[in-house]
């Protein structure tokens, strides 16, 4: 006869998932509410079987390859874009639903509760905080491609001092008398946005990047 204590993990694991799942999905991520739920859900319900059905000393090694497991659902939402690299909160997120899912699954309800009210709130205002930080200081991949010359790399360096942005030179490539420079170009949002505007407004460039 199935009882509440076999019932409440599930339903828990499910409400859990739920509401970080909203959360992802409200931001329009890859993973969102059905990948948490049933992550938070199947960690649940694996730790439960790896204590009902572990050797006597060893309950964990079921749970233990949970670890394993969620590692290659985390890996498939990071995505590698021209020079960004996006995905891994998402992908931290899953494997933090997985770690409530099996802090549920062994009967720990205060410590899921606890864990899950601390990553809805890091997801939800240490976003802002990030946008405040992003606004002051924020790092940038710029790619400009144009016609070779003597002084271009000096040209644009002091063009980005002139924004108060520092620049750190990274790989550069000459194709026939086309040249590709790349930069790494750290500083305010606003100084960015007023420094692209140049670029992009430059007759001499034939193709910007950031």
């Amino acid at each position: 006869m199935i009882s509440i204590n076999d019932i409440l993990p599930i339903v828990f694991s499910i409400v859990i998932g739920g509401i970080i799942g909203i959360e992802r999905e409200y931001q329009l991520k890859s993973a969102g509410l059905r990948t948490m739920i049933l992550v938070t859900l199947g960690s649940c319900m694996f730790t439960m079987l790896s204590l009902s059905l572990g050797v006597e000393g060893s309950p964990d090694r079921i749970a233990a390859n949970i670890i394993t497991g969620i590692g290659f659902v985390g890996a498939g939402v990071i995505f590698k874009e021209e020079n960004r690299v996006s995905g891994l909160t998402t992908a931290v997120t899953i494997w933090i639903c997985a770690a409530l899912g099996m802090t549920i699954g062994a009967e720990y309800y205060k410590e899921a509760l606890i864990g899950s009210i601390s990553v809805v709130l890091l997801l939800v205002l240490f976003k802002y905080i990030q946008n405040v930080i992003d606004r002051i200081t924020t790092r940038y991949t710029y790619q400009i491609t144009l016609s070779y010359n003597d002084e271009v790399v000096d040209k644009y360096e002091a063009l980005f001092k002139e924004y108060g942005l520092k620049s750190s030179r990274g790989k550069q490539m000459r194709i026939g008398e086309k040249y590709t420079i790349i930069w790494r170009v750290q500083g305010a949002l606003k100084n960015h946005e007023a420094c692209t505007k140049i670029l992009f407004n430059d007759k001499g460039i034939d193709e910007f990047k950031f």
